[in-house]
């Protein structure tokens, strides 16, 4: 039976900066504003949570974890482990790290909220650890950290009672590596944020951490060579080293507030995403603002980009591709209808993700219709 006026818990890895994953959480946050929220970091910037109860571990009493926090990631199945959740009838973890291995009692519901299976020790475990800029000793020592948390995470994944995937994309890996269904809600967008913009479009838009597996190198060896203006915003570990190799037709930014990002997606005259990513909330950011996206024809931008509508695909992560989608996006700018492109971003938005969480909560025994 469903339960009246359940008593409910929110997991996540870390909260330290605005990516997709504390967007997820701050949705579910807005749906559920009395639950506290458990995790090992958090980042006081972060306004949006200035009302939630935030329960953090022993690692923010260390000075600059927030920043580093992927140091201490063989910290954190232990973490999580001594998190007391016994009081809760409900617990939801946003996880794409550890959250998920916390232990909750047998009549407690835990749905996992999963953004990806740990990226450090599965899929692209020899990627981060070849491309992590750190001292040679310290990716040496991390080898057989990170399998001794393989170990544990695949342990850790038989601990949600239910998996929620944010891609069908993520939804096969879960498969793949921890044996488990999930069901696939897209993670959500505040399109209402985003407007659509007549002003003349003059520049490409690049958005993300400059970190290795962004890809942005690729976009300096293409622009480094075209009489094009790239605008490049965030940062990074990658950010110095970008910096130095860019021409003057790039521009980097740094951080920006979300009034100057929304003026920067609604008058580009596209978003290009050359990356792989579980699901991808970029790309649909910019098409709220009816700005189409030239992406890299894999991950969850498959989901989320229909070719020749909302933007263009290329097929390889290399420059020959890149450029060539953008000759060929030049060559067909005027098709693209900024009105179209927004109204189909606007499928993404918080309100339809608060129903499909309510609707997948309540089929779970969870909550009251």
């Amino acid at each position: 039976m469903p339960l009246k006026d359940p008593k409910i818990a929110i997991v996540c890895d870390w909260l330290t900066n605005r990516g997709g994953a504390e967007r997820v959480i701050y949705a579910i946050h807005q749906m559920f504003p009395d639950a506290p929220i458990y995790t090992t970091l958090f980042n006081k910037n972060l306004h949006e949570f200035k009302n939630a109860k935030i329960i953090t571990s022993y690692l923010q009493k260390i000075p600059f974890a927030s920043k580093r926090h992927q140091f201490f990631l063989p910290l954190m199945p232990q973490i999580f482990e001594s998190f007391n959740l016994d009081e809760y009838d409900i617990v939801i973890s946003s996880s794409h790290a550890c959250a998920k291995g916390i232990i909750t009692k047998p009549k407690t519901l835990h749905v996992c909220y999963c953004h990806s299976p740990m990226r450090y020790v599965w899929d692209n475990a020899k990627t981060y650890i070849k491309e992590y800029e750190m001292n040679p000793i310290l990716k040496f020592i991390a080898k057989p950290f990170l399998h001794r948390i393989r170990l544990w995470d695949k342990l850790a994944a038989a601990r949600p009672d239910h998996y929620i995937s944010n891609s069908e994309f993520i939804k096969e890996k879960i498969k793949k590596f921890y044996k488990r269904d999930s069901e696939v809600i897209h993670p959500p967008v505040d399109t209402q944020k985003f407007q659509i913009s007549n002003e003349p479009k003059t520049y490409y838009l690049a958005i993300g951490r400059l970190t290795p597996y962004k890809k942005f190198s690729l976009l300096l060896d293409v622009f480094n060579g075209l009489n094009e203006k790239l605008i490049i915003v965030g940062k990074g570990v990658e950010y110095k080293k970008l910096k130095s190799m860019a021409s003057k037709n790039i521009e980097f930014l740094g951080h920006v507030s979300e009034s100057e990002l929304a003026n920067l997606y609604a008058n580009a005259k596209a978003l290009i995403f050359p990356q792989e990513e579980d699901f991808g909330i970029t790309p649909l950011e910019a098409m709220a603002s009816g700005t189409p996206v030239i992406a890299y024809k894999g991950g969850g931008a498959l989901e989320t980009i229909i070719p020749g509508v909302t933007g263009i695909f290329f097929d390889k992560q290399d420059p020959i591709s890149i450029e060539a989608a953008i000759y060929k996006f030049e060559k067909m700018h005027d098709k693209f209808d900024p009105q179209k492109i927004k109204k189909h971003a606007e499928k993404f938005s918080i309100e339809n993700f608060a129903v499909k969480i309510s609707d997948f909560l309540t089929r779970h025994n969870g909550l009251n219709n």
